[in-house]
């Protein structure tokens, strides 16, 4: 893992190893998301759906979470 230092105005550099690897180039945009706590910085793609699997973490799961509230309506 790799540390990046925040700037003045919230900026930060993307590591060279890092934007070579995932063809980032000056000026491109970046999508930036937050989910259960963690903050993701994701180049946009051709196919965005098919690389989007599997990128968030299966904990927590809301299927599940969904399922068990789904079960506690029926209960008489």
């Amino acid at each position: 893992m790799e540390s990046v230092k925040v700037l003045a105005k919230g900026q930060i550099v993307i590591p060279a190893r890092i934007r070579k690897k995932h063809h980032i180039q000056p000026g491109q945009k970046i999508h930036v998301f937050e989910y259960d706590g963690l903050i993701y910085l994701v180049p946009p793609s051709a196919d965005p759906a098919t690389e989007a699997m599997g990128c968030l973490p299966s904990e927590p799961s809301l299927s599940e979470e969904l399922l068990v509230e789904r079960q506690k309506e029926h209960v008489p």
